[in-house]
């Protein structure tokens, strides 16, 4: 829709010039050809303006025509939205970090969209077993989908030695984070995986894996809750075929 103004703009002043040319070279007995040229403009004209003034498409409903709505795989995946409340925080402003440059990380771990989206949605794919895999798909302007991503990455290489988030309901903090291999993802412009770890009745092991396909961003976040629930160390892996499923809607 961005571009539909100024295309009309120039369809308008094209047609406009033919006509002045050929008003310019008419005799008297080209009356009825000029007036079909103006009638074409004066449709032309409106066309145009009806499309340059037609409302823009809401990024949020653009973006939800993108989310994966069921993973068909040996693990069949439901994939549907998190309850309401579960949150640590529900927006960016809502968490804090003892280290600030670890805020993206913070960001990708508790299913919030990074840096300055237009519009962002979270789903949860759950395939009736403990370990839960979060969808975070948000959509950028032009450039900021590129700097969201090198905050993310500058995050994880810094924030190795760990870091705090706290929000109103609760405070975590992750001994360590990592950069690990991310993999292969058709059509996507770059990707970051993480492997992050929170000291909690053992050791909780938590994934990301991030794909940024053009101006659209998905985050995957995949955690244990058995672990937490059940006072035992756990490590939770990103599903590929939630990934793949995903990923295809996007590349």
């Amino acid at each position: 829709m961005k571009r539909a103004a100024p295309a009309a703009l120039s369809l308008i002043s094209v047609l406009s010039l033919a006509a002045l040319t050929a008003c310019g070279g008419a005799d008297e007995g080209s009356d009825a050809k000029t007036t079909d040229q103006a009638k074409a403009t004066a449709t032309a004209s409106s066309s145009a303006s009806a499309s340059a003034t037609k409302p823009a498409a809401d990024p949020a409903k653009e973006l939800a025509k993108l989310l994966v709505t069921k993973v068909k795989s040996d693990n069949d995946y439901s994939v549907h939205e998190p309850a309401s409340g579960d949150a640590m925080a529900t927006s960016q402003d809502q968490l804090t970090l003892d280290k600030k440059v670890c805020a993206p990380m913070a960001y990708a771990t508790n299913y919030l969209p990074l840096g300055d989206p237009e519009a962002s949605l979270v789903r949860i794919a759950d395939n009736g077993r403990t370990v839960y895999t979060y969808i975070t798909l948000a959509s950028y302007s032009a450039g900021k989908a590129e700097a969201a991503m090198k905050g993310l990455s500058e995050a994880a290489s810094a924030c190795t030695s760990g870091y705090t988030a706290k929000s109103a309901k609760a405070s975590t903090t992750y001994s360590s984070v990592k950069k690990e291999a991310a993999p292969a993802a058709t059509g996507a412009d770059e990707s970051i995986a993480t492997v992050s770890t929170v000291p909690y009745k053992g050791t909780q092991t938590m994934r990301t894996q991030t794909f940024r396909f053009g101006d659209t961003i998905v985050n995957y976040f995949s955690i244990d809750s058995g672990g937490f629930i059940n006072g035992r160390s756990s490590e939770a892996t990103v599903p590929a075929d939630v990934v793949k499923a995903q990923n295809a809607k996007l590349g």
